[in-house]
């Protein structure tokens, strides 16, 4: 047993949540809230209940409205139905000792009329980001959104808002802003996918001005050490971003101005793809920006044990969301305390309804 890693360390956040390791938990989409309410079930309370000993779990992303949606039996936090389910994963988490954040979702232009009673997807403005969206039907070409009104916008804000008064009462420990992956947030900020000319539009400030104002709107229904966000700075090439000179500046200015808030932790990925070659794009995402952060850092994407365990020892973040490795692994912490052999996942059952390939991994014991 090597307890004496970096990974297997406690870390208080702000506000005082004591978390017991820093072997998080990512957020992804599993596509198991099969039912007409997209409410959360017990299938979803064994499924995190199974992973509590991770040092946080962050919920897969989970719609602030019925227009956030473009993905099928992903689960909403907007309906009083999808809020009682939610309560089953809380508890069932907090029995077994876990920590849960909630992700706060919006898919923006990453979406189908086919999810909207035939109505236009919605985004900053009207530019197709020529990907699929998992409709009802399968996988469907997307098509050009609809440019959000300022109104459009308002209610937008209001939706987050909702969504974290649902998620306290839920009973989560905080929520993750998801403004990341190319998904509505991040269509703002990013000016090939942004050509506004008001004030949402146009300069770095006013591109990330969502941002903040959701921030907020937030703070009025819970502590702001109960908020974390999720930025993916060098995304490029999918999720129909495309990245430009302006786009390190622009998370540049996001995450500088997060200092003024006494945040629970930021949550950043390093590049999907090979970014190196690019030359107004950064390749090692914590260790450029951790100097520019002053609170609790989380890097994601591509970590295995030995490295999650180095980015920590070297300062460049102080906890690791592991993806992929949780969905085979219900007890990674317990694996990496013990240096065994890690399971690996079935792919195809990634997205498919029921308990194959989501609550039937063995632990180590059980195994």
């Amino acid at each position: 047993m090597n307890t004496d890693q970096p990974l297997l360390k406690p870390i208080t956040l702000a506000g005082g949540l004591e978390l017991k390791n820093r072997v998080w938990m990512a957020p992804m989409t599993r596509s198991r809230a099969d039912n007409p309410s997209n409410k959360p079930f017990e299938i979803h309370e064994k499924y995190y209940a199974q992973r509590a000993s991770a040092g946080l779990i962050i919920t897969e992303g989970s719609q602030v409205s019925k227009q956030a949606v473009g993905y099928i039996n992903t689960p909403g936090i907007y309906s009083d139905v999808q809020v009682e389910g939610w309560k089953g994963v809380t508890k069932a988490v907090h029995e077994e000792g876990g920590k849960i954040f909630i992700q706060l979702w919006h898919v923006g232009r990453i979406s189908h009329p086919d999810f909207h009673n035939g109505e236009l997807p919605v985004a900053p403005s009207a530019i197709n980001p020529h990907e699929k969206s998992f409709t009802p039907e399968g996988f469907k070409e997307t098509v050009t959104p609809k440019e959000m009104t300022r109104s459009e916008i308002k209610q937008t804000v209001q939706d987050f808002k909702n969504a974290g008064k649902n998620a306290m009462e839920a009973g989560f420990d905080g929520i993750e802003i998801h403004s990341s992956n190319g998904y509505l947030l991040h269509q703002f900020f990013n000016a090939t996918s942004n050509t506004r000319r008001d004030e949402y539009g146009g300069s770095i400030e006013n591109r990330a001005k969502i941002l903040f104002e959701i921030i907020e709107a937030l703070k009025e229904v819970m502590p702001e050490q109960k908020i974390g966000l999720r930025l993916n700075p060098s995304l490029n090439g999918v999720f129909g971003m495309q990245a430009d000179e302006e786009t390190i500046p622009t998370f540049e200015y996001i995450v500088k101005k997060l200092n003024d808030y006494d945040l629970a932790y930021l949550h950043l990925s390093e590049p999907f793809t090979d970014v190196s070659e690019i030359p107004y794009l950064v390749s090692h995402i914590a260790k450029h920006f951790r100097p520019l952060y002053k609170g609790t850092l989380v890097i994601n994407a591509g970590f295995d044990q030995e490295k999650g365990n180095k980015v920590i020892e070297d300062g460049d973040a102080d906890a690791v969301a592991y993806g992929t490795l949780y969905i085979s692994n219900p007890d990674l912490v317990a694996r990496f305390e013990a240096g065994a052999d890690l399971a690996q996942p079935d792919k195809d059952t990634f997205y498919t309804p029921g308990e194959k390939g989501y609550t039937d991994y063995p632990t180590m014991k059980e195994s």
